[in-house]
């Protein structure tokens, strides 16, 4: 079983999901429809709406009432997107212009801030308090997140344990919240959400590794941006941090700035390749699935547990 399959199970709730998504963003207003519309029909891998589907299935399962917190997420994930590309001063996201390059800054930010309150709006059809508490504390980490990723821009000289911490906030954490939430909105034991709210934390370290890994491996026609963008726009990933280990890499990435030339770039990128930092943050993704698959032992036994099984796989076989 792969991810394509598992999106096909999925499919009727899935093509819900979607068509819900379309109907929230549903405005008066010509260019913010156009707008908040731009990211979605861009598509994308939809794992946070299949995890909180997945996770739900340890409970009641019930798709109008788990459509509004897969829904809700899935904007927050877009609205912090868009925001992104703002902060990042980015083009291209998946191959095709960004709402800023399209448009403009301001209508980026309001067309963040609409998406945002939209998300906020559907998540109080839910009446569990906790699902609340949990996903307001979970908005607020990522946006400190974002506001560390900011103040550690072209920080040679951050720790490991920043790194790690930064992107449990901006990603890691919705990832988890998907688990969580889509339990306890079905009405799932409390020892069920909280192992999924683990579960989701691990795959969503991984995930994150992952994407940092490839922003150095992918060609970029895949990752639909430049390749080494992160390292060019002061973003201090995993990989870096262990090519810096070696004295002499290190003096040379930390001359980088965001005029520095494609080919001193390239030249760099292959320098951090060299020292073997890719396969070491591998074996740290290896480590975080490893630890998301004990999590799934100890869950219920139940039907979904393989498809889950299979998201833990497609993680750990995104092509470096």
């Amino acid at each position: 079983m792969n991810y394509t399959t598992v999106y096909k199970i999925l499919h009727n709730d899935l093509k819900s999901i979607e068509n819900r998504l379309e109907k929230v963003l549903e405005t008066e207003s010509p260019l913010l429809k156009q707008s908040s519309l731009h990211y979605l029909q861009a598509g994308g891998k939809r794992i946070r709406p299949i995890l909180v589907i997945l996770s739900g299935k340890f409970g009641n399962y019930d798709i109008e009432k788990i459509m509004d917190v897969a829904v809700a997420l899935e904007l927050i994930h877009m609205a912090s997107l868009i925001h992104d590309d703002v902060i990042d001063d980015a083009y291209t996201r998946r191959g095709r212009p960004t709402v800023k390059a399209k448009w403009d800054d301001k209508v980026a930010v309001h067309t963040g801030d609409f998406i945002l309150a939209k998300s906020l709006d559907i998540i109080t059809n839910i009446r569990e308090h906790e699902v609340h508490k949990i996903l307001s504390k979970t908005m607020v980490e990522l946006s400190i997140g974002e506001i560390e990723q900011i103040q550690d821009k072209y920080n040679f000289e951050q720790r490991f344990t920043t790194y790690f911490r930064r992107i449990k906030r901006k990603t890691a954490l919705l990832i988890a919240a998907s688990c969580q939430l889509g339990a306890l909105a079905a009405g799932a034991e409390s020892a069920v959400h909280q192992k999924l709210f683990r579960f989701g934390y691990y795959i969503g370290m991984a995930f994150q590794i992952t994407d940092d890994i490839l922003d150095f491996t992918a060609s970029a026609k895949k990752l639909g941006k430049p390749v080494g963008e992160d390292l060019l726009q002061g973003n201090i990933t995993l990989p870096v941090l262990l090519a810096m280990e070696n004295p002499e890499i290190k003096r040379e990435i930390v001359q980088v700035q965001e005029t520095t030339e494609p080919e001193v770039l390239e030249r760099i990128i292959q320098l951090i390749k060299e020292t073997g930092s890719i396969n070491r943050s591998i074996d740290v993704t290896h480590l975080y699935l490893k630890k998301a698959l004990h999590i799934l032992d100890e869950l219920p036994d139940h039907e979904v547990k393989p498809l889950l099984h299979t998201i833990v796989k497609f993680i750990g076989d995104r092509k470096f």
